[in-house]
């Protein structure tokens, strides 16, 4: 099994910065490993849905952002060291939520097709 460690979150105040991290291990029944992966970070709000923030290719290559944090957020990878990391930027009060990062084959926005996923990192972001 592959497994998915967040790392990063915080209270900041609204304009401010946070760096995530996830730090992958393992590898799947097929013996795929974090680079053999595309990974995406995704946010829940209390009373919202799970909503897609940005995700990755597997060489890094192509890069996706929710238009909500583009210009705002960036996204990156390391497959050296196994861990995507997602720079957040110009914080609002509406960033606000638990953020899990995850991890599918493909390069893609929709959550359900993702097979692994973290157990979420708090962020919270004060006006």
């Amino acid at each position: 099994q592959v497994q998915l460690v967040e790392s990063g979150g915080g209270l900041v105040q609204a304009g401010g910065s946070l760096r995530l991290s996830c730090a992958a291990s393992g590898r799947s029944a097929s013996g795929r490993t974090f680079s053999n992966y595309a990974m995406g970070w995704f946010r829940q709000a209390p009373g919202k849905e799970r909503e897609f923030v940005a995700a990755i290719s597997r060489s890094g290559g192509n890069v996706d952002y929710a238009d909500s944090v583009k210009g705002r957020f960036a996204i990156s990878r390391d497959n050296a060291k196994n861990t995507v990391s997602l720079q957040m930027n110009s914080l609002k009060p509406e960033d606000t939520a638990v953020y899990y990062c995850a991890a599918n084959f493909l390069l893609t926005r929709s959550p359900e097709v993702y097979d692994y996923w973290g157990q979420g990192t708090q962020v919270t972001v004060s006006s």
